[in-house]
């Protein structure tokens, strides 16, 4: 069978590799495909083994799927998927070197940490039809963001015509796979050496969270863009990279919102902190206020002006996280949809680019300059 057709039907399961444990959602990751009935992890690789093997003995990761060597790992183990969670920086050269093989590809977020890169990679995925790459943004499968979606589709708030996003968590460093909490003490002493707070390997608050709520709500909007961005951002005195950030997008409609946090007072899959982290979208006929981790959206429309909780839909098995979403898209035959594809996670970078630009010239950027 052609590993690299999205239109094939196998019966054995989707066998993936982790690639790269730069981003904690490495563990993640291993986590849901041990779980899925259709899907074997083949292998895991990274630069530094030390920090691989400590996850992979945490999760039961046996030492013979642990490999040192990225070709031979390939060679070995033939998979069909990759699960990328290196810098973002990176994104660009490992999706060039699956592309190649072959192999499917699925981007731990964000998709890139510059324009060229991210043009890079869609034309790279488009010059292998056969092969998906898409982005995993952990807050799109979110039960709660996805029933807003489907409210939106439904015309319940009429036009979209504001989205407020506000989110973070108390910083990077605070937390481990699995959202295992990490000593304060720990934190400051991994805060030099991360590439977390490197300007060069793309960190900092704004590309590790703005790309949420862009990517998000260009979902929300189908697709519609700002016509101009303006962003400030906070840079700790020491610190190469912002830990907050204000970006305020100019849509036809008005104005919207996003705001990126590290140093919030609590984790929000913990407690939600002041203020909540999610999602405030204004409608012509309604809004809708989609707060992380919520059992339900709070509605406003004209039949109930006071406001009223609808449950969180239950997920089809196919939307509740990027390894499940694209083993589904491979099973059926399908195109990778929403926030997962990489046209939505252009359309997001461009606003992060452009906030980037902002705050950085100190100057409303275009995104049609970018």
């Amino acid at each position: 069978m052609d590993a690299a057709s999205p239109s094939s039907k196998q019966i054995d399961p989707w066998r993936i590799a982790v690639v790269g444990f730069d981003h904690m959602h490495a563990g993640d990751q291993i986590s849901v495909i041990k779980d899925h009935p259709r899907a074997l992890l083949v292998g895991a690789w990274d630069s530094n083994p030390d920090r691989m093997q400590q996850v992979c003995a945490e999760l039961e990761v046996p030492p013979h799927l642990q490999y040192g060597d990225l070709d031979a790992l390939i060679a070995e183990t033939a998979p069909q998927i990759a699960v990328v969670c290196s810098t973002t920086a990176d994104h660009r050269r490992y999706v060039d070197y699956f592309v190649e093989r072959g192999i499917h590809v699925l981007l731990e977020k964000p998709l890139a940490s510059t324009v060229n890169d991210a043009r890079a990679i869609v034309g790279a995925a488009a010059s292998a039809p056969g092969v998906l790459v898409g982005v995993n943004w952990p807050l799109a499968w979110y039960p709660v963001h996805r029933t807003a979606r489907r409210l939106i589709s439904e015309g319940v708030i009429g036009s979209v015509l504001e989205v407020h996003y506000y989110d973070g968590n108390r910083g990077p460093l605070f937390h481990t796979h699995g959202k295992h909490e990490v000593d304060d003490a720990e934190v400051a002493n991994a805060k030099a050496s991360t590439w977390w707070y490197s300007a060069a390997e793309g960190g900092g608050s704004l590309r590790d969270y703005l790309g949420y709520g862009a990517t998000l709500a260009t979902w929300f909007r189908d697709g519609e863009l700002p016509t101009d961005v303006t962003a400030r951002t906070h840079i700790s005195p020491g610190d190469e990279v912002d830990e907050q950030s204000v970006v305020i997008a100019s849509y036809r409609s008005g104005l919207s919102t996003f705001q990126t946090r590290w140093g919030t007072f609590t984790d929000p899959w913990t407690h939600q902190p002041y203020p909540r982290c999610g999602f405030v979208i204004v409608g012509s006929a309604g809004t809708i206020a989609s707060f992380d981790y919520a059992e339900a959206v709070q509605v406003q429309d004209n039949a109930h002006p006071e406001g009223q909780a609808i449950p969180v839909d239950e997920l089809a098995p196919g939307d509740t996280g990027g390894v499940p979403n694209l083993i589904h898209a491979l099973d059926h035959g399908l195109p990778l949809e929403g926030p997962v594809s990489l046209e939505v996670s252009m359309a997001g970078h461009l606003i992060v680019e452009a906030a980037a630009q902002s705050a950085a010239d100190q100057t409303p950027v275009r995104l049609d300059t970018l």
